[in-house]
């Protein structure tokens, strides 16, 4: 599956920095960052005591390491077992040329094919920071997406898609997310999104540890 490198209008595009939580943003937009909508990526189950909320990019090294050293042992701990539900936004970095196209394509994917789309985008990201061609890149995330490539292609160029993609980039510069990869457990910043920084916050909210 080809999938030809386009750019969407984008008019609100983040830079990776170390995670930070912008004080200066009002409480409530801050507040809303916590509430799961339902456009959002959801990976485990709906009724799990815990939830995260990771920003990242598709083009952020940070999070490409996260996702590949992080996220299978806090997958196989709480998210499998039920205690933890991760929720993926987007927060495309530079280069807005590929992060934009690839946030694009991951939401366009069949909605259970989402987070294997993100995987096959971050596991390719250090060969694409290498020189690798961007086309290969893409299209190996298309192949995990459950769509046609026409028909994937069709939806990564319609505007609901640009306007979805806006929306969500807009309501974290509102809530004062500023960088990628940042995590929200429960509403609270995650200063140490390390596996055991996270397993601390998640383990102190989940019900036996009350």
């Amino acid at each position: 599956m080809t999938i030809r490198p386009i750019l969407i209008a984008f008019g609100l595009l983040m830079f990776t920095a170390p995670a930070a939580w912008a004080q200066a943003a009002p409480e409530q937009a801050r507040a809303a960052l916590a509430v799961v909508q339902t456009q959002d990526r959801v990976l485990g189950r709906s009724d799990a005591p815990v939830t995260v909320i990771e920003y990242a990019s598709f083009t952020c090294p940070h999070c490409a390491a996260w996702h590949q050293t992080v996220l299978p042992a806090l997958k196989a701990r709480f998210i499998d077992t039920g205690q933890v539900r991760l929720v993926f936004r987007d927060l495309p970095t530079s280069p807005e040329g590929l992060s934009v196209p690839a946030a694009a394509m991951a939401r366009c994917a069949v909605p259970e094919a989402y987070f294997d789309v993100a995987q096959a985008l971050m596991d390719g990201q250090p060969a694409l920071r290498a020189g690798g061609d961007p086309n290969v890149w893409l299209s190996q995330g298309a192949a995990k997406a459950g769509r046609p490539a026409a028909e994937l292609q069709t939806c990564m160029n319609d505007a609901a898609t640009q306007s979805a993609l806006n929306a969500g980039v807009e309501a974290a510069v509102a809530g004062g997310v500023t960088g990628t990869p940042m995590f929200l457990v429960n509403g609270r910043l995650a200063e140490d999104s390390s596996l055991e920084g996270l397993s601390n916050m998640i383990s102190g909210l989940l019900p036996a540890a009350r």
